[in-house]
């Protein structure tokens, strides 16, 4: 019988891939890839375009180099640790219940195992990578800092060991460290799964295999070796140790001089003569050795590295610490006032008068005629109320401080620049063109004198208008570059073409503006965008595709980015920390932003350590969004090294070596020679724009609350230590007074000059608010080309006795507010719909004593508001004046003549010439105002029956007159506004007396 064989089974072909996923997979990579390179390639482009390619090209290299040398030590340490103890893992595993249970893990891993072996390493040295990346400042400064040519009290070496190479030294030692840790912990896990260490078995078996031995031996004496590096660095580092607890200063003290230095000097021996331990049992194989070495260190490390300290401070310095801690006390102080600058300080003693007499500022009248009213920080709305032009232009809430020569005189002045603000144009005017190619700039500078008042409180403008008017002369007015700025726009065009740009508003023009073509052909200050690969790179990195579609970007073509003046120099110099403040200045033609840079250290043996952010928070931090507190950074050292100014126009970056002796500018200086500009480069006008910094100032008076104290003694008691008052116009937070610009003449000193001031009271929580302290810093650069004024920088100290009666800022500003006659008027300018906003609060040591001044605005509470000065605040000791006029109220608190005239003595100011009413002389004054009640006594008329109807009537007259001011004010008609103002002095007048008739 024959038997049919069964059908041989066809045998199935292999399901071949379709191309669709791995071209997915090419398209996304290739799509990453380009997304990666606009943003690197246009960084590329940015600092080429403003002659800074130098820094990125540096910083990058360095970056890329300890990437890559991060990478490979981590990779190779990590790899080579794995694959040895693979490679030496036993040919049979021991026959061990334990082995027997690591065979499911070794059977799962196995599968994986050459993955395993390359992806760990790999991922391990991206990490690492990336880490070692983080620290090319840190090894740039390594490699190019030098000696700064003094040493530290301790051990004698040169500063620069602590600057530069010590930083280096705990970075290497801790990379390598965590390399060690992570290779040992591979092969103690490799060995252990593979039979090459065992935990468990026989007591007489051995544990390891003669390779694993070599290999865990080798690895732990250099974790060891590791170990014993981290201790000997600490002998150094304990030099900038932070104290915590009551101690209040920083650095090596007793304790730490003769206990915790000797300790970590034995535990390195000890570290490494375990290391040795570990040496020998590579070739002995008996592991007894390093593990009673490994217990010593940890009991030794206990012992000698902690209670041993602990019992020299507790029997040994605290019965006696002060006279134990007088020499290190003495260190810090020394090193405190070296490191920020503070050893030049002039104290001097000052024992200030509280009785103001007649003429007593006769010889301070330089400082009384430029005693600023105009609070920067409050009269930014009524910049824009009167200087805005159109909604689509703004200033800053904060605005700037600076003086200019005017008719051969210096005046402070209020400035700022007249910013774009997309924000303020309406919906229908938002799209990609207008945002873009349209509104591109903001248009000129607007400056008030600081020490006058126009018609009727409103700021004295001496410049202003579209086109720009005034005393600044020609100028570049367009600004497209500052703090309010577009994120990007397209500027340029055909050169045949008058533009599409928006320049600046004009009647006259039948369009209602003038357009304008930024003159790329002449003038660069962006990348040019006109070619396809730049258009296709700018818009993936916008996410704007319109970049590449529009006819406006052409061959012309130029994209401006990274336009706030911070961030331009913060990216070209990495190295700085920024002041918190940019500020602009009209410089030979041009309008300049200027900001202060700092090279700052934590490594500064001895030095004070403080937080630049607590250090320059203040009232103004607070509440500005233009001003800000520096980043959260804890430093001991710190330099105003460099002066950078940002061009408003083209952009162009210019920084200049301003402290050419600090250690840490010259180390930058070598990193990135062709950055940074001589000072000699610095023009005359630029000079005299440049000023003292606020937030050095901040942080320098925050160490002088404690280290105006220059005995060991003393400063260990702490009964004299000081801090900065609160400011007292801001009632919701308790946030320090910041300091104010001010032209001053210091007590002794033979004129007034340009500075920055501020205060102290008393410290602790429960201290009275009485004046301790006076401090002041020259801001004045000077106005010599490359040369900076002697006096520049000179602090002077006033020192008021201990017993002083003097009213700090927070008790003058409670007088004035319980004053019966400044209260009681006061309540009647806020009554109805106006608000009172009391200015900032300025102190001047003036007249033998301490003057506070602080200026008045009043605003309507809603609708157009914005503020206007009407009275001025004026106390002397227990003296108060009140007045419309600063003039007036010094005459009030010194006797009927105050000695001296103050900048708005006389009639009140003129309008300015662009603001004036056409009917009007623009240069006549105008009515001279009502003087106001004074604090002194007078006759009280007799009651009257109708004195709350009258009071009523003119409360309601007062109000009225607020309110048609305001509308006449916004509608630019000053003739109306000034009879307004006349009927609110007369109805404020009339309510006053009827007040006191109420009040018998």
């Amino acid at each position: 019988m024959t038997f049919a064989s069964p059908p041989r089974p066809r045998p199935v072909a292999p399901r071949r891939r379709g191309p669709l996923v791995p071209t997915l997979i090419t398209l996304a990579v290739l799509a990453v890839l380009l997304l990666v390179l606009a943003q690197v390639w246009t960084e590329v482009l940015w600092f080429s375009q403003l002659g800074f390619v130098e820094v990125l090209r540096t910083e990058w290299l360095t970056r890329a180099l300890l990437f890559v040398l991060g990478f490979a030590i981590m990779a190779a340490g990590v790899g080579f640790s794995l694959s040895y103890a693979y490679r030496a893992r036993p040919v049979y595993a021991p026959s061990t219940q334990e082995q027997a249970n690591l065979d499911q893990y070794r059977e799962a891993i196995e599968p994986l195992r050459r993955l395993v072996l390359v992806v760990g390493p790999v991922v391990l040295g991206l990490f690492a990578g990336g880490a070692a990346s983080q620290q090319w400042s840190t090894v740039q400064l390594w490699l190019n800092g030098g000696e700064v040519g003094e040493v530290d009290p301790q051990w004698g070496i040169d500063l620069g060991f602590y600057l530069f190479t010590l930083p280096a030294l705990r970075f290497v030692v801790s990379f390598l460290m965590a390399v060690l840790v992570l290779s040992t912990v591979a092969a103690v896990a490799t060995h252990y799964l593979y039979g090459g260490l065992r935990i468990g078995g026989g007591a007489g078996a051995p544990r390891t295999t003669r390779a694993a031995r070599v290999h865990l031996s080798v690895l732990g004496a250099l974790v060891l070796l590791a170990i014993a590096a981290g201790y000997w660095l600490d002998r150094y580092s304990i030099l900038t140790k932070q104290q915590t607890g009551e101690q209040r200063w920083q650095g090596a003290g007793f304790t730490d001089v003769h206990a915790v230095i000797p300790s970590k000097a034995i535990l390195a021996v000890a570290a490494v003569v375990v290391a040795g331990a570990f040496i020998a049992t590579a070739f002995t194989g008996n592991w007894r050795l390093p593990a009673i070495g490994v217990g010593l260190m940890v009991v030794a490390a206990v012992v000698v590295g902690g209670v041993y300290p602990a019992v020299v401070q507790r029997f040994q310095v605290q019965p006696n610490q002060q006279d134990a801690e007088q020499e290190y006390i003495q260190r810090n102080i020394d090193a405190t006032l070296a490191a920020y600058d503070l050893e030049d300080v002039e104290t001097s003693e000052y024992d200030a008068k509280v009785t103001a007499e007649p003429g007593a500022l006769r010889e301070n009248a330089q400082t009384t005629a430029s005693i600023r009213l105009l609070d920067p920080n409050i009269v930014s709305p009524s910049f824009k109320q009167l200087q805005q032009i159109r909604g689509f232009y703004n200033f800053p809430d904060s605005l700037s401080v600076d003086r200019y020569t005017i008719d051969g005189e210096s005046r402070d002045t209020v400035i700022a620049v007249r910013e774009l603000d997309l924000e303020g144009l309406n919906a229908a005017q938002r799209n990609w063109t207008n945002d873009t190619t349209v509104y591109t700039h903001g248009f000129g500078v607007v400056a008030a004198y600081g020490n006058t008042r126009g018609a009727r409180g409103a700021p004295a403008f001496w410049e202003g208008g579209i086109p720009s008017v005034g005393q600044l002369g020609e100028y570049e007015p367009r600004i497209y570059f500052g703090q309010s700025s577009p994120e990007y726009s397209i500027v340029g065009g055909p050169e045949d073409s008058d533009g599409w740009e928006f320049d600046y508003p004009d009647d006259d023009t039948g369009t209602g503006s003038v357009p304008f073509r930024f003159p790329t052909q002449d003038v660069s200050a962006g990348p040019t965008v006109g070619g396809l690969w730049h258009k296709v790179l700018y818009a993936l990195k916008f996410g704007d595709e319109q970049i590449l579609f529009s006819e406006r970007v052409n061959e012309n073509s130029q994209i401006l980015y990274d336009r706030d003046p911070r961030d331009r120099v913060a990216k070209v110099a990495p190295y700085l920390d920024l002041d918190g403040r940019v500020y602009p200045a009209v410089v030979d033609g041009r309008v300049k932003w200027i900001i202060d840079g700092y090279t700052t250290s934590d490594q500064y043996p001895y030095a004070a350590v403080r937080s630049l952010e607590d250090a320059t928070t203040d009232s103004l931090t607070e509440r500005s969004s233009t001003v800000q507190a520096l980043l959260p950074k804890q430093v001991n050292y710190i330099r105003n090294s460099v002066k950078a100014t940002v061009d408003a126009y083209d952009g162009s970056v210019d920084l200049y070596a301003w402290d050419t002796e600090d250690p840490i500018l010259k180390a930058w200086t070598k990193v990135f020679p062709t950055s940074l500009q001589p000072m000699s480069e610095i023009s005359a006008d630029l000079m005299s724009h440049l000023r003292y910094p606020e937030d050095l100032f901040k942080v320098q008076r925050a160490l002088l609350g404690q280290y105006h104290v220059t005995s060991a003694s003393e400063f260990f008691s702490g009964n004299d230590f000081w801090q900065n008052p609160a400011d007292p116009t801001v009632t919701s937070t308790d946030v320090p007074q910041p300091p104010y610009y001010l032209t001053l003449q210091m007590p002794g000193e033979d004129e007034a000059s340009f500075s920055l001031m501020s205060t102290f009271i008393p410290g602790g929580g429960n201290a009275r608010n009485v004046l301790t302290g006076y401090l002041a810093v020259d801001a004045e650069a000077g106005n010599t080309a490359g040369q900076v004024s002697e006096t520049y920088g000179k602090m002077r100290l006033l020192e008021l006795p201990r017993d002083s009666t003097v009213p700090g800022p927070g008790q003058a500003s409670a007088n004035f507010t319980a004053d019966p006659t400044v209260s009681n008027e006061l309540n009647i300018l806020q009554r109805g719909d106006s608000t009172v906003r009391r200015g900032n609060l300025l102190t001047l040591p003036v007249g033998g004593g301490l003057l506070y001044v602080q200026p008045v605005y009043v605003q309507a509470a809603s609708g157009t508001t914005f503020p206007l000065l009407q009275r001025v605040l004026v106390s002397f000791g227990d003296k108060i004046g009140f007045a419309e006029t600063l003039d007036g109220a010094l005459d009030q608190v010194f006797g009927g003549d105050s000695g001296a005239d103050a900048g708005d003595a006389g009639a009140e100011p003129v309008i300015p010439p662009d603001v004036a009413d056409e009917g009007e002389e623009a240069d006549g004054p105008t009515a001279a105002p009502t003087p106001a009640p004074t604090s002194e006594a007078t006759s009280q008329p007799a009651p009257d029956a109708d004195a709350r109807t009258a009071l009523d009537e003119a409360l309601q007259r007062a109000q009225q007159a607020i309110v048609d001011g305001e509308a006449a004010l916004a509608d630019r008609d000053f003739a109306k506004y000034g009879e307004a103002q006349d009927r609110l002095d007369q109805a404020i007048a009339d309510a006053i007396a009827a007040e006191e008739r109420l009040a018998g």
